[in-house]
């Protein structure tokens, strides 16, 4: 039996080009499992969500994130923490995604990992998604937890990923995550 290739759609709420989580996003890409891609979505042209922009019409570039959540079979979302919570690019990329008839999100499995240079590794981030999630009817795993605290010591200089024990973590969460899709598309 031929399996479908299953696509991930891959982001971050950082627009910092030295992200630790865009680095994450990268090593998550090399580390997929055999019959699935990611596709990293850039959040950088997403206008604040208003009310007033999408009366006039959507914008060209929510329409292009809205599509490759729509055609993307699971999402991961590798977060940042700013002040206990997900950041605003974060929290607005899910309001645009949330609108319309067909919200692209709408009962994904998800992935979620966040990394940080504190003790933490954005685990109080993780826990404020999934509240978010729950609108959204998005689908997260519950294991494997990957948050990589101390990150400023598991990336060289050029955001390439050295550790090894994050990256078999990183590898577990998107084995699960793949296993999850797989079974979606069973139902």
């Amino acid at each position: 039996m031929n399996k479908k290739n299953i696509r991930i759609a891959g982001f971050t709420g950082s627009l910092r080009q030295g992200s630790y989580n865009k680095a994450a996003l990268r090593a998550a890409g090399e580390l997929m499992p055999d019959g699935s891609e990611l596709e990293i979505v850039d959040l950088a042209d997403l206008p604040f969500l208003n009310e007033d922009v999408e009366a006039a019409g959507v914008p060209v570039s929510v329409e292009a994130f809205k599509q490759k959540l729509g055609g993307a079979d699971g999402v991961l979302i590798a977060t940042p923490e700013y002040n206990y919570s997900i950041p605003p690019v974060l929290k607005n990329a899910l309001d645009w995604a949330s609108r319309g008839k067909e919200p692209p999100l709408y009962g994904k499995p998800l992935a979620i990992m966040s990394a940080s240079p504190g003790m933490f590794g954005g685990a109080r981030a993780q826990y404020h998604l999934r509240q978010v999630c729950v609108s959204l009817n998005l689908i997260p795993l519950n294991k494997p937890e990957v948050m990589i605290a101390r990150a400023n010591t598991k990336f060289s200089a050029e955001g390439v990923l050295e550790d090894e024990r994050t990256r078999q973590a990183i590898k577990k969460l998107l084995e699960a995550l793949v296993l999850s899709v797989r079974k979606s598309q069973e139902k």
